[in-house]
């Protein structure tokens, strides 16, 4: 079995709450076996490996967003475009059908 020890860091100070400290000062001994430590070892690469993944994931998504919103600037005068004729169109149409209006009530008025 091989050992790890560490030396705990700056521990931050909390008002009224137990510490735990080593009564001799001296420093923390943790037992781990070569497997326990290569399997750590092991679920630390896929996570970095996981983290990577992911990180160019949201690169690629990111990009696809921006090309996404480029092109979609690009055509909002276009759409523009085709929403003014519409209401043209729409415009138009009113005013022909009005015209129609008057000439069919023209023709009953002569079929009398």
């Amino acid at each position: 079995m091989s050992q790890f020890s560490f030396e705990p860091g700056i521990e931050e100070e909390t008002s009224g709450e137990n510490q735990h400290e080593n009564p001799g000062g001296e420093p923390e001994t943790l037992a781990l076996s070569a497997n326990d430590f290569s399997a750590l070892e092991e679920r630390v690469l896929r996570t970095v490996n996981l983290v990577k993944r992911e990180r160019l994931a949201r690169s690629e998504a990111e990009e696809r967003a921006a090309k996404a919103e480029a092109k979609l600037a690009e055509q909002a005068p276009v759409a523009d475009s085709l929403q003014n004729e519409v209401t043209a169109l729409r415009a138009e149409r009113e005013q022909v059908r009005q015209r129609v209006e008057r000439l069919l009530s023209q023709l009953d008025a002569l079929e009398l």
